[in-house]
């Protein structure tokens, strides 16, 4: 006869079995591949998705709900004012005139293509040392823009490395004040943007570039068509589409520019940005909610000209 403890043991181990079947269903390793990695890219995604949540979205959901607001940044009270903020900028131009400043930034950024465009094909074919020299040209677009700031402000102060260099060459009467001269000031901090992103520029259509079949290229040499010929022919209309994407950025970088100028001149002599004068009204005049309303008006153009990007690229593709 069976005992009651037999009974019991018996009882006990089915349990045991059963239970660690079950673990054994549920552990990780015996899941299909496809579910392994669905799970693995999904624990990989969430802390970044979670950081991008948390230091941009949820701010800027905050940030558009203060632009109905008269909140001063201090106080508790945030009273809502409906859309007087917007009424307040768009009847008003003077909210608008650092635009105008942004133009010297757009302007410059054709130089920095043009440039880019050049040296890229210049690197890109027949040169032995292509990749050390892209290196070279994008390393400044690494260097911290707090940094860069800083190295020009010496090199453009009077009497410093750039009034130094034209005084050698014989150009002494070429020199300004860089930085202090409102008609040249703008055209200075431009120059420093040109060069800290010219090498991303660089990089951008050397990529492109060498997409674009050797054979075409070697076919155009036969024919008798020169370098210049070579790259206005066949190169440029090769990379229009990064060519278009690199304007479009372009146009949002003129209409975002905050750090150099900041550092540079914190807006004075005439080199307010709207981005600046954002930040002036929020923590100096302590008006957050219209530098809201103003950051919002800017998020506005800027999603105008994605979308207008994205509608010039799906009738290009």
């Amino acid at each position: 006869m069976i005992t009651n403890a037999e009974n019991a043991a018996a009882n006990t181990k089915k349990v045991t079995t059963s239970t660690s079947n079950v673990k054994k269903r549920l552990s990780f390793s015996s899941l299909p591949y496809k579910k392994q990695k669905i799970i693995i890219s999904a624990l990989f995604l969430m802390v970044p998705v979670v950081l991008l949540a948390v230091f941009t979205y949820l701010p800027a959901i905050a940030m558009a709900g203060y632009s109905f607001t008269d909140w001063d940044g201090v106080s508790k009270t945030k009273n809502f004012v409906g859309l007087k903020n917007y009424k307040t900028i768009v009847s008003d131009i003077k909210y608008f005139e650092p635009l105008f400043v942004s133009l010297y930034y757009f302007v410059a950024s054709f130089v920095q293509i043009g440039l880019g465009i050049v040296i890229a094909y210049l690197v890109s074919f027949g040169c032995k040392f292509s990749n050390l020299f892209k290196g070279v040209y994008f390393f400044p677009s690494l260097i911290n823009s707090v940094a860069i700031s800083f190295v020009f402000i010496f090199f453009f102060q009077p009497g410093s490395t750039l009034d130094t260099i034209l005084n050698a060459l014989g150009l002494g009467g070429l020199i300004k004040y860089w930085l202090q001269d409102p008609g040249m000031v703008n055209i200075s901090l431009a120059s420093v943007s040109v060069w800290r992103f010219i090498g991303y520029n660089i990089v951008m259509f050397s990529a492109a570039m060498a997409s674009i079949s050797s054979d075409v290229l070697e076919a155009a040499r036969v024919d008798g068509a020169n370098k210049f010929q070579q790259l206005r022919y066949i190169i440029i209309p090769g990379i229009s589409t990064i060519l278009g994407l690199q304007l479009f950025l372009a146009l949002t970088g003129a209409l975002s520019a905050f750090e150099t100028p900041y550092i540079m001149t914190a807006g004075g002599n005439g080199s307010m940005t709207f981005i600046i004068q954002t930040v002036q009204y929020a923590f100096q005049n302590h008006r957050v909610g219209l530098a809201s309303a103003m950051a919002m008006v800017l998020l506005a153009m800027c999603i105008i000209i994605t979308s207008i990007q994205n509608i010039v690229m799906k009738r290009k593709g």
